[in-house]
């Protein structure tokens, strides 16, 4: 940010210049036309452009009187610039500042089911990016004030802190949040914040990213469910790429937001779904939501592609299912 040399001769500054220059110009002009010392000189244009009412310090001649009613419009003048400058800091900034920051807090305890997205580096602003093109809360904890701005002016959600305090995390709602994603800058920070996360919410689901590979069971001890390595991810995704283009192409349509007609979900069956204890031909699932099943993620944690039609859908299951947008809500909203 380019700062101009004279940007602090503004406002209040510029409301205090005014004053010294009103009250050095009248102490001079006292000196010359009624020959007073410096200190008499000064008093008298103080207790002038105070307006305070005093009595005069020596007797003044027509000249001296005429010099008093110039400094008395200059001294008023300027005193009441300055009362609008201190009243409009307060009111345009101060004020605004305050009611700005009760809006968010009010915003941060009316959040729920968010994302609590740490770091907003290259990967952190890509998870931000495709979280508001879905539609998706989330909050950003960042120490950088530069890049909260950021995400603010782009509409999403901030906060200037440091994402491994139990506060800051208690203060963005982490018991209410759908999910936590380390993604500082080193792995050392990612593992406090994963620890501290695990700490206040022993059930959230916590996605870490790695720089090194032998960082990765340092995080999972940590507490995170998942951790990722971009660069790893980014070499498996160019090799598929290379190897099997139009399954990739494929995938990046049903994954994507910009897709509008295909999407992939998971939608977990609660215990009191009518698709608990029912096969996935009995459920209807392509004949009453138009959805097609690819796997079912288990209660007790295993995944099963391809199921077959016999396959039995549990309580808790998560099915892993690719169909329209309006489908996939109903049939979450169906699921329980």
């Amino acid at each position: 940010m380019q700062v101009r040399p004279w940007s602090w001769a503004r406002g209040p500054g510029l409301a205090v210049i005014l004053f010294l220059i009103v009250t050095a110009v009248g102490t001079a002009g006292y000196m010359v036309v009624e020959g007073w010392s410096a200190w008499d000189a000064f008093y008298m244009t103080i207790i002038s452009v105070t307006t305070v009412g005093y009595r005069e310090v020596h007797a003044t001649s027509f000249a001296g009187q005429v010099w008093t009613v110039f400094v008395l419009l200059a001294g008023v003048s300027t005193l009441f610039y300055t009362a609008s400058v201190v009243m409009a800091e307060i009111v345009e900034g101060g004020l605004r500042k305050g009611l700005e920051s009760r809006r968010f807090n009010r915003m941060l305890e009316q959040l729920k089911d968010h994302f609590i997205i740490c770091g907003y580096g290259r990967i952190g602003g890509v998870i931000a990016d495709e979280f508001q093109r879905q539609g998706i809360p989330y909050v950003v904890v960042d120490r950088d004030p530069d890049r909260v701005h950021a995400v603010i002016a782009r509409g999403g959600m901030a906060v200037e802190a440091d994402a491994s305090r139990e506060d800051v995390l208690r203060r963005i709602g982490i018991e209410r949040a759908r999910g936590l994603i380390a993604a500082v800058g080193t792995d050392a920070e990612n593992v406090y914040t994963v620890l501290t996360a695990r700490v206040l919410r022993p059930d959230l689901f916590i996605i870490a990213r790695i720089e090194s590979e032998d960082a990765e069971p340092k995080l999972k001890r940590a507490g995170a469910d998942r951790v990722l390595s971009p660069y790893q991810l980014g070499g498996v995704q160019m090799a598929a790429t290379a190897l099997r283009p139009a399954v990739v192409d494929f995938m990046r349509l049903a994954t994507s937001s910009e897709r509008l007609d295909l999407a992939a979900e998971q939608i977990e069956v609660k215990a009191n779904s009518r698709f608990v204890g029912a096969s996935i031909r009995d459920a209807n699932l392509r004949q009453d939501f138009g959805v097609i099943v690819v796997a079912i993620k288990r209660a007790a944690g295993h995944m099963e592609f391809n199921p077959a039609p016999e396959a039995i859908i549990g309580a808790n299951d998560q099915l892993v299912v690719l169909g329209h947008p309006d489908q996939l809500k109903a049939l979450e909203a169906a699921a329980g």
